[in-house]
């Protein structure tokens, strides 16, 4: 089928709205967040209903031509985006932003994949429910994408990631079959779990069209704090504490180290340091009630003044209003745009166990710093789920484009083979992506992948769903 053909196709199914092959249109969706990779694509379909998400599969099934679904393109890892040689079908879930339902007796929402996140909080909201997953991207990144990276944020620690929150999904298969999974029950026992199978799949076994998201009770009342420590496992062993005296109060648990905040302070507007002196690591912490917000804030004062007498902190600093905690929350959610301002970055989002995690951010430092003259390491994370954000940056002075051309690969092994070595993983919560996919297949397991390339050939043999992300494929030539 010629590309004019399909492209003719295309518009019969979704109208002459729904199709644009227009260059200028195209390409600010065709690279990605980070301006790593661009890509190519004969066409962007936006698509109003999941029946004609089915069109559009079925015509690329046909023409034996590549689908890319994308949302709010806020990922990481270059998985919303197509490959430099493809020649795909971008498809946006943007249009498809309706609130179907919302279900307080149920504690459930269903939306369609191209909702931001905000908006769910806010419908959530209006119903005295909660959405409990959050990140800097919530007023760009969608249900879909969220659901199909497994995305995690700074609440993982109560809530898990978006895995757990995920009751039902409905999707398009690669043949265009339609998959009805919205139900919300909580047990289910009728074979394998095709939800929890699409969600982390990165758009390689169907295009996730709407979903059913678990809801939480409002708790309104919060206490947020910025902790200054001298030793990352001194921060693990408050986490611990703070967890016996509060219990599941405790939600978010993020570490910072002082060269993080020294960035956000220096290239973020409205920024100032929250305690007097600076410390080698900081903890910014979140407690969260439905009510009894003073007797909330008094158990804290409590354990945070016992903690301090332990010697396991140095210094405290509570909010006292929301515009100070959000301007505490300001300072953790900016870090990433500090180090985009202050230069390139060799970014990992890697995980290790909880309790591997303290020593891991300091020795890992270490051993980087000292591999790689002048390198300037920025490890910052969630503590309560493991998750570092291990970044890497040139040496000061030095040309950075130049430093990573030259050295990044080697970066991205060492740091990779630190965390394989601590039990972890090179993928958190950012997904594979086609940047970290030569990477996977170095380093994973081969049953695992085994497993993964009989999934994908059983449910996509025509191999037209994001080809190139996540799955390392037997054929190199469809591995970057």
């Amino acid at each position: 089928m010629t590309q004019d053909a399909i492209l003719e196709r295309l518009s019969a199914a979704l109208g002459p709205k729904g199709v644009t092959a227009d260059n200028e249109t195209l390409a600010p969706w065709l690279t990605d967040w980070r301006g790593r990779i661009t890509g190519s694509a004969i066409a962007l379909v936006s698509p109003k209903n999941r029946e004609e998400v089915q069109s559009v599969v079925r015509i690329a099934g046909e023409a034996g031509v590549p689908i890319v679904p994308q949302g709010g393109n806020t990922g990481m890892v270059a998985g919303g985006v197509p490959r430099p040689h493809d020649q795909a079908i971008l498809l946006s879930l943007r249009k498809m932003d309706a609130i179907r339902s919302v279900d307080p007796g149920d504690n459930s929402i269903t939306v369609e994949a191209g909702t931001i996140l905000s908006r769910v909080h806010a419908t959530a909201a209006e119903h005295d429910r909660r959405f409990p997953l959050s990140l800097g991207a919530k007023d760009s990144a969608t249900v879909g994408g969220l659901i199909a990276t497994n995305a995690g944020g700074t609440q993982v620690l109560r809530f898990g990631s978006m895995r757990a929150l995920t009751l039902g999904i409905e999707a398009v298969l690669p043949d265009g079959s339609l998959f009805e999974g919205l139900s919300t029950l909580r047990k289910d026992n009728r074979g394998y779990d095709l939800r929890q199978l699409l969600a982390g799949a990165e758009g390689t076994l169907g295009v996730i069209t709407a979903a059913s998201l678990r809801l939480v009770p409002a708790a309104p009342h919060r206490c947020v704090a910025w902790l200054g420590l001298e030793t990352a496992p001194n921060a693990l062993a408050t986490l611990r504490r703070l967890e016996a005296a509060l219990g599941d109060a405790v939600e978010s648990f993020e570490l910072v180290p002082e060269a993080a905040l020294a960035l956000v302070l220096q290239h973020i507007a409205d920024t100032r340091a929250p305690l007097e002196k600076a410390h080698r690591w900081n903890v910014l912490v979140e407690l969260r009630a439905a009510s009894d917000p003073e007797g909330l804030r008094t158990r804290f004062e409590t354990a945070l003044g016992e903690i301090l007498s332990t010697g396991l902190i140095a210094d405290a600093a509570i909010a006292e209003s929301e515009a100070q905690a959000d301007a505490l929350w300001k300072l953790r959610e900016t870090i990433a745009e500090a180090e985009r301002i202050d230069g390139m970055a060799a970014k990992h989002d890697v995980s290790v166990p909880v309790s591997a995690m303290p020593d891991f951010v300091e020795d890992a430092t270490k051993a980087v710093e000292q591999r790689f003259a002048g390198a300037r390491v920025v490890a910052f994370g969630h503590l309560g789920d493991g998750n570092v954000h291990f970044n890497v940056r040139a040496p000061a002075g030095a040309d950075d484009k130049a430093w990573f051309a030259e050295t990044g690969g080697a970066v991205n092994r060492f740091v990779h083979d630190l965390t394989h070595a601590a039990g972890g993983s090179l993928s958190a919560e950012h997904g594979i992506g086609q940047l970290k996919l030569a990477e996977f297949a170095r380093l994973a397991d081969p049953a695992r992948l085994a497993a993964l390339r009989a999934i994908k050939q059983a449910l996509d043999p025509g191999n037209i769903m994001n080809p190139g992300k996540l799955i390392p494929l037997d054929n190199s030539a469809e591995n970057p």
